[in-house]
């Protein structure tokens, strides 16, 4: 059986991002806000909030229960500081936030006490149906 281990992660989170499109309604303040405190522009693709919420998806498959704070640094990068030396920044916490309530909401994540947020088995096999469609 083909699982999110073998395939590629760019394929795969497109195709959930194509499933996830009909279930998970981007907020209305997406239109105006950064996805990070390291950027500097608002993110030019329409689809930037639901592709994150498939990202997400991927990423709990791959690397276990993990909390807001981890996701944060993950999806983070570096912040420049003008003629400072550039720091990392780590993203935005209300984008994960609010993308772990939304998946919560559809029955793909649950919140484990202590260890911070994993797929269900609605989640898993959603993340694995995709992956045997892009293999």
């Amino acid at each position: 059986m083909t699982t999110a281990y073998d395939v590629k992660p760019q394929p795969l989170v497109e195709s959930l991002t194509d499933d996830l499109e009909e279930e998970v309604a981007r907020p209305d303040w997406a239109n105006y806000s950064k996805s990070g405190s390291d950027r500097q522009r608002v993110p030019d693709q329409e689809d930037w909030y639901v592709r994150r919420c498939a990202s997400i998806l991927r990423k709990l498959y791959i690397d276990g229960p993990s909390g807001v704070s981890r996701l944060r640094t993950y999806y983070g990068g570096r912040k420049d500081n003008g003629h400072a030396p550039e720091h990392s920044g780590k993203a935005s916490g209300k984008v994960i936030r609010t993308a772990l309530q939304k998946l919560e909401s559809h029955g793909y994540v649950e919140t484990e006490e202590g260890e911070g947020r994993s797929l269900t088995d609605d989640g898993k096999s959603l993340v694995d149906s995709h992956a045997a469609q892009v293999a």
